[in-house]
């Protein structure tokens, strides 16, 4: 007889996780299904996120500003430092500490609320209809266990998208995975895609030496973000030494070569070119991961793109089985994952306890979007762009952190803050930010979003001075042209 479940979740990344924990904390005997390995061969915890995503990338990102501002920047403050060198296998070794570290640490979150984990892929079987029971498989290392469950949340999360001119190979073509796995850095990068990944990607070996060259076939750069900001980036990243940027172009070939990698692409002018480097990144998105879930066997409908296909609360077509995260529609955030993995969680409990209660719908109009370079971009809400497409009157509140006197202090002062209000109402529509440390100012954005507030509710809260916070403030106070420091 095979185990019986209220909840399976398939998939153990930040939507599937976080949602068999919420069950369990609401009273529901839940199995999260995982098949990650590590590089070790052993199971993972974590999904792309936790392994080879968010949170190695930030560890190499910090380790290799830290070396940047010791060996060019640092001396602005007085601080002399010789013979400063990178240890890149040292610097690696931290990052797969902290991975470790986290990934032992969902094990027990896991083991702390009572959720069972089961190593394997796990694969949508058939549906007992008298029973109320969905069939899973759980395949590992050749072996398959079967359990049942009432409910099911596919969170399988995203691969990266390939490029059929190349094969991902992990030696001389990289995919995120094997970018944060170079043991030393090389003197020319290549990246195809100036996205989130192949931006911070590049970023992190930018810093440490090495020439980088980013090509992306969008026309413009950054495009999903305000346009203010986005030309703002480039301006900056085009002073960066060892960085260059190209849009608008198109691959022709990639080949390897004994010396590295050739890449054949047109730039935007249509001209011929050709980009020789040791090392190769492909950063061109990623695809939602259906691969093996049994989805056509069971009748789980897909939409055009590959996703599966959801209502608002992430109810798929079939009776009691449920999506999130980057497998769905919506932006492919770890965050916006979790959130729609706990508003799953709850809306299973209430129908399960016979609540009257419909569930909350993750609203992605208030999911902040960030960027981690130097400095770092973030936004939520709307954009002038898209205002201006729908043709809705707003005003505009600007305010720089060259005028702002901890970011003075600190010694980072490019970039500002944008705050776009409602001409008529004042409600914030969008707050768009390129500077230092705004990863963590978009939060603030975020909250009076959510519940609404106007530019002038922002401008009557207290901010602490000396703070980057108060540059929102001013950009806040902007709206009105009422800001004090410029």
């Amino acid at each position: 007889m095979s185990e019986v479940f209220d909840v399976a979740v398939i998939g153990a990344g930040p939507g599937g996780y976080v949602a068999a924990i919420r069950c369990a904390q609401l009273g529901l005997n839940a199995v999260c299904i995982d098949e990650w390995k590590n590089s070790k061969g052993k199971a993972s915890l974590g999904g792309t996120c936790l392994n080879v995503g968010c949170i190695p990338s930030k560890a190499l990102l910090e380790s290799s500003e830290n070396y940047f501002q010791i060996k060019h920047k640092v001396s602005a403050h007085g601080i002399t430092a010789e013979h400063v060198a990178i240890d890149v296998p040292a610097m690696v070794a931290r990052k797969d500490k902290i991975v470790t570290t986290f990934t032992a640490g969902i094990a027990s979150l896991f083991k702390k609320n009572k959720v069972k984990s089961m190593h394997g892929r796990g694969i949508l079987l058939d549906r007992d209809d008298a029973a109320d029971l969905w069939r899973i498989g759980v395949d590992n290392a050749g072996s398959r266990e079967v359990i049942q469950a009432k409910h099911v949340i596919v969170a399988t999360g995203s691969v990266p998208r390939t490029l059929p001119l190349t094969a991902i190979d992990n030696t001389l073509i990289l995919d995120n995975a094997g970018a944060l796995a170079l043991t030393e850095t090389p003197k020319r990068l290549g990246v195809i895609g100036a996205g989130v990944i192949g931006l911070e990607m590049g970023s992190v070996w930018r810093r440490l030496g090495a020439e980088v060259t980013i090509l992306e076939a969008m026309p413009d750069f950054l495009m999903a973000a305000d346009e203010q900001v986005a030309k703002e980036a480039k301006n900056i990243f085009a002073k960066e030494p060892g960085l260059q940027i190209q849009t608008g172009i198109s691959i022709q070939a990639i080949k390897t070569t004994s010396d590295g990698v050739t890449v054949n692409y047109t730039s935007s002018d249509n001209q011929a070119l050709l980009l020789e480097v040791d090392k190769l990144i492909i950063a061109i998105g990623r695809v939602p991961n259906t691969i093996g879930l049994g989805a056509e066997a069971i009748g789980l409908v897909l939409d055009e793109r590959g996703f599966i296909k959801v209502d608002s609360q992430c109810r798929t077509n079939l009776p009691n089985i449920y999506a999130v995260g980057d497998v769905v529609r919506g932006p492919m955030l770890a965050h916006k994952a979790s959130e729609e993995g706990v508003a799953v969680a709850e809306l299973i409990s209430h129908i399960e306890k016979g609540g009257a209660c419909a569930g909350e719908s993750v609203d992605f109009n208030i999911i902040p979007w960030v960027i981690y370079t130097a400095p770092e971009i973030a936004w939520v809400g709307q954009t002038e762009q898209e205002l201006k497409a729908a043709e809705i009157a707003y005003k505009v509140g600007q305010f720089p952190f060259i005028a702002n006197g901890r970011a003075r202090a600190m010694g980072e002062t490019t970039g500002f803050v944008k705050v776009i209000a409602d001409e008529k109402t004042d409600r914030v529509l969008g707050v768009h930010m390129i500077g230092p440390h705004v990863s963590e100012l978009i939060s603030e954005a975020v909250m009076a979003m959510k519940f609404s507030a106007s530019s002038q509710d922002i401008a009557c809260i207290v901010h602490a001075h000396p703070s980057l916070a108060e540059v929102f403030h001013e950009a806040a106070l902007g709206v009105d042209k009422r800001a004090l420091h410029i």
